[in-house]
């Protein structure tokens, strides 16, 4: 797909926004991007990210999660192993999500600065009130896990916190 704004280049930034309803997507190249402000990250591949952070990642006992008696214990499912995804990248079946939760998770939080949750993108040239309300729906979904939590101390604050952006 080509760049709607140079008509030269391959697209490869893709906005899509939504007002009042209608929906408006946008395709532009890199450069185009920068000229419009948008900031553009380029991203390691994750299974370049998960090889890395697998070669060296160490565990709470100061060795690494494939050094340890975990390495080679197997998915009762797949047969997968943390040494084998360690070569291969991928995982075998998603029952290993559970499998392999704590040493998994440990890669996720080292990798993502320590959140384990998506929470999405959002553009840095975006409207006031568009990020208010990415913000406010952001601090509900907080609040709603602290009540779920029932760690009332944090929710009251949230709460503060929708009022005054609303």
């Amino acid at each position: 797909m080509q760049c709607q704004c140079c008509k030269e280049h391959t697209a490869t930034i893709h906005l899509t926004e939504i007002n009042n309803g209608q929906r408006l997507e946008t395709h532009l190249c890199e450069s185009c991007a920068q000229k419009q402000g948008l900031a553009v990250k380029n991203q390691i591949p994750l299974n370049e990210l998960l090889s890395t952070l697998l070669a060296v990642q160490p565990d709470s006992k100061g060795t690494g999660i494939l050094e340890g008696p975990d390495a080679d214990t197997a998915c009762p499912s797949c047969g997968m192993t943390l040494r084998r995804f360690q070569k291969e990248v991928l995982l075998g079946c998603p029952f290993d999500y559970e499998f392999f939760d704590s040493s998994l998770r440990t890669i996720i939080e080292k990798s993502q600065g320590g959140k384990t949750t998506h929470c999405g993108k959002v553009p840095s040239k975006l409207p006031t009130d568009s990020k208010k309300q990415i913000d406010i729906v952001n601090l509900q979904n907080q609040l709603d896990m602290a009540v779920r939590n029932e760690d009332y101390e944090t929710a009251a604050k949230l709460r503060d916190q929708i009022k005054k952006l609303q």
